[in-house]
């Protein structure tokens, strides 16, 4: 949505053009509006909203960022959000929305739906973790018994495929409703007429139980290429279905979060966010910083007499710091991406520690051999800074190397965010160990 567009928009609001204003929307995608909708005021979008169909203004609400739908949301009375918007939505989009409000507009909202199986529906799925599996699934399937025949089977079909907008796959249960295949509709025509399902269905799907956390999910339905995953209970009763446009939303929302805590913010930011919460989240960390760096100085100052007789080596200390930051990123870099995909085991920790010595004495020997013929050529073989400098390089990045490899294998055990290891923690503390290795080992040398 450009800016003239936008500014068309806006002057076709308050001039309460309606006629034009919807000629404009006609041809606009639900995920187009909700982009328009986020550009406006909670009572510009609302008048976007009258002009829309239920169906499309339950698709553009979906579409909506979430600090832009919640304030629309604030203005709307309960009876409207729960005929207008939740009556049109799927099981699972429908419980995203009502999450977002406090508990006592859920209830409002919940008393409000005409279709008791719909409300009941949201309020079980309600009680699930919104990080597993449960929270994330919707009810809306195709269901058919093992024990029906083709024709029957397919007049059930045609039943329910009438409120349903996509089908990904049809499933197959038994008499208690436990998950027995899926049913690949291609046999609906090759097969007899007087086959039952159960002698043509895809027996034991791969599926995932209500309380599966959500990455494993993901990896599931990457590892598998599903376009949808079955979610069955305790006792294997089948109660939901994940689709691939649902993990997609929160791998993505995912990736945010540890790119965020990565780069050093304590909260979840966008950049139209308010002076105070931007302040917020970026603030502990560069309290954090400043507190390091005071170390680092209250470090070098213990090292006065050092830097007095060997002035030189003041001119490696952002070589130093630099480098044992860059290293310990680099490994905790590689560290976090193996536990996302799970190509790494946090099980594995000593085996992963010792890969990374390796790498990483390579590494070391490589700088600190270069560094040291530019310091051999510019200060000649018997000067302190030609081998301190190198030792001290060498020592750094062994340790940053297996640092940064040990932090997000713990914090995985610790079950925290390993993502944390990633950003200004394990550059800050490299910073100072290295600081310290680096005046420990020039003294000793000196």
């Amino acid at each position: 949505m450009n800016k003239e567009e936008l500014e068309k928009v806006e002057q076709l609001i308050e001039a309460k053009d309606s006629e034009h204003l919807q000629e404009f929307l006609a041809d606009l995608h639900p995920a187009d509006i909700a982009e328009l909708c986020n550009e406006l005021d909670a009572e510009e979008a609302r008048s976007i909203y009258l002009l829309l169909d239920n169906e499309t203004a339950a698709d553009v609400l979906i579409e909506m960022d979430e600090d832009a739908r919640k304030e629309f949301l604030e203005i709307l009375p309960s009876e409207t959000i729960a005929k207008r918007f939740v009556d049109y939505m799927d099981s699972d989009d429908a419980v995203d929305i009502i999450r977002e409000m406090d508990e006592e507009k859920q209830e409002e909202v919940l008393s409000h739906i005409e279709d008791i199986e719909q409300a009941g529906d949201i309020v079980d799925l309600l009680k699930y973790d919104k990080d597993t599996a449960g929270g994330l699934m919707g009810t809306e399937m195709v269901i058919v018994n093992e024990n029906w025949s083709m024709p029957e089977c397919l007049k059930e079909m045609r039943i329910q495929a009438e409120d349903m907008d996509e089908i990904y796959y049809v499933y197959v249960v038994d008499d208690d409703e436990r998950l027995r295949g899926v049913f690949p509709l291609k046999k609906m025509i090759t097969s007899p007429s007087v086959s039952k399902v159960k002698h043509v269905m895809r027996k034991d799907p791969i599926s995932v139980h209500v309380d599966t956390p959500i990455d494993e999910v993901v990896q599931l339905i990457e590892k598998y290429d599903l376009v949808a995953a079955p979610v069955v209970d305790s006792i294997g009763r089948l109660v939901g279905r994940i689709t691939v446009d649902d993990v997609m939303d929160e791998v993505r929302e995912q990736a945010e979060r540890d790119y965020q805590l990565a780069s050093g913010l304590s909260q979840d930011v966008e950049t139209d966010d308010s002076v105070f919460r931007q302040t917020t989240a970026r603030l502990p960390w560069l309290l954090i910083g400043m507190i390091g760096g005071i170390g680092n100085s209250m470090i070098l100052g213990n090292f006065d007499s050092t830097f007095a007789a060997h002035p030189e080596m003041a001119l490696y200390i952002p070589l130093i710091g630099g480098t044992g930051g860059n290293v310990g990123t680099q490994s905790s870099a590689l560290v976090v991406q193996g536990l996302a995909n799970s190509s790494l085991d946090a099980q594995n920790t000593w085996k992963q520690v010792a890969k990374e010595s390796v790498v990483a004495l390579i590494n070391a020997t490589i700088i600190s051999m270069l560094v040291y013929i530019y310091n051999f050529i510019r200060f000649g073989a018997t000067a302190t800074v030609s081998y301190s400098v190198s030792v001290s390089l060498f020592a750094v990045v062994m340790f940053a190397s297996i640092f940064g490899t040990l932090v997000p294998m713990t914090l995985e055990k610790l079950k925290i965010d390993p993502a944390i290891a990633t950003g200004p923690f394990i550059s800050i503390t490299n910073d100072i160990i290295g600081m310290m290795l680096y005046m420990g080992i020039t003294v000793l040398l000196s």
